[in-house]
């Protein structure tokens, strides 16, 4: 009974970003436990990649080329994906960009842009999506959120407005949709040992001891730690539970930090 709740089999689940990263690690998830993937991307090379990585794990992927800051183009592809594929029962809001420049510095352009990116494009593909998850009276939506929902950083003021920004978003929507049994949750991933944090994470590098003393689990997160995260909001398992942010951060949230010099 238990291992039921979180069959995933005869899904449809969209994973916006999921041609790398993060967002890869939690479709591999949702396709482990029955879902069939939808992912977007920007360049056909990317989306081409992408699908051999996950041809090597077996699985199969619907990919399509999307800007989710369109919002015309949004609208005119959710119906050939659902055409194609069939019901988004799960979406994942996990595309984002970060640009890293102090307050001072940055252009009204940047920080737009990366609203745009992290805020505006979760709220079309959310609202176009949702659309078809009212007519059905089921739908899992799940925000990729961020610690800087929670806490600034230098260098991050955009980034960290828009995703204070989703996790709100992400509560007015339960607000909203959870009537028509439809359930819309965050993730909030902490520090993860990816491609793109390998350079942080090289020996000696001052970021990559400070996020080791500063988690209490002592080290970065795998990327397949998110997976059962991602599973169970987009599960039975999770129906009666509406606009909660998971953090997924090795209890970085949880504590004050500890001294330097303590063990």
């Amino acid at each position: 009974m238990a291992q039921n709740l979180f069959d995933l089999r005869g899904k449809n689940a969209l994973v916006t970003g999921g041609t790398h990263g993060l967002g890869m690690a939690m479709a591999f998830g949702l396709a482990e436990a029955g879902a069939t993937l939808i992912i977007n991307g920007h360049t056909p090379g990317k989306l081409e990649s992408a699908k051999s990585a996950y041809a090597k794990k077996g699985i199969k992927v619907h990919t399509y080329l999307l800007d989710i800051t369109d919002e015309n183009a949004v609208e005119n592809t959710i119906p050939i994906m659902e055409k194609e594929v069939g019901p988004i029962h799960i979406l994942v809001n996990n595309a984002a960009i970060i640009k890293r420049i102090p307050i001072l510095e940055m252009k009204a352009k940047d920080f737009r842009e990366i609203l745009d990116v992290n805020l505006t494009g979760q709220f079309i593909m959310a609202k176009t999506v949702a659309q078809g998850m009212v007519e059905r009276s089921n739908g899992k939506i799940i925000n990729i959120c961020s610690m800087m929902s929670e806490l600034g950083r230098n260098t991050v003021s955009a980034y960290a407005a828009a995703k204070g920004g989703l996790k709100m978003l992400t509560r007015s929507m339960a607000t909203e949709w959870a009537r028509y049994n439809i359930q819309i949750n965050g993730i909030g991933p902490g520090y993860f040992a990816t491609e793109q944090t390998a350079p942080l994470r090289a020996e000696g590098h001052p970021l990559n001891e400070f996020i080791i003393n500063r988690t209490p689990a002592g080290k970065w997160g795998d990327p397949e730690d998110l997976a059962g995260t991602a599973v169970f909001l987009a599960s039975r398992a999770s129906d009666f539970v509406n606009g909660q942010v998971v953090y997924v951060d090795g209890g970085i949230l949880a504590t004050i930090g500890k001294p330097s010099n303590e063990k």
